[in-house]
């Protein structure tokens, strides 16, 4: 077979083994008395197929500013959530280093960059809010 272009799968006309109707020998790993000449290879052709498939790759590596905007806003969510956590963990005397970690690895994960100034400032407050209270709660951890 043979993919060419957009029009397909087509049939190549190869090589083909000559197999007896009645099944034959199987697999045979052919010596050096019993060395046959390898089978004639056409040449290879269609390699400019290869440019679109890594242009479709870059392509997908490109991120469009709604993609940007949903992870940021996603990951803010992440922060506001893991904030509330350690609010219920203060409130009920359960803190532990499990819920700061995970705040503190929310914090520094890398955020994308959004075209829409009043969200970068909403998800800076965020940013700054969680590293604050982060900051306290190591603090009081480490005087304790």
């Amino acid at each position: 077979m043979k993919v060419t272009g957009t029009s397909g799968v087509t049939q190549t006309s190869g090589a083909k083994s000559a197999r007896p109707a009645g099944g034959g020998e199987g697999f045979r790993v052919a010596g050096p008395a019993g060395a046959q000449a390898p089978a004639q290879v056409s040449s290879a052709s269609g390699v400019g197929g290869v440019l679109g498939v890594e242009a479709l790759l870059a392509m997908q590596d490109i991120e469009t500013s709604t993609e940007r905007r949903r992870r940021s806003v996603r990951r803010a969510g992440r922060l506001l959530d893991e904030l509330d956590e350690i609010k219920i963990a203060l409130l009920g005397g359960e803190l532990g280093t499990a819920q700061l970690e995970r705040l503190g690895r929310a914090i520094r994960e890398q955020r994308s960059g959004t075209e829409d100034p009043k969200l970068e400032t909403l998800l800076d407050e965020i940013e700054t809010r969680a590293a604050v209270e982060l900051a306290k709660l190591e603090m009081s951890r480490s005087n304790a």
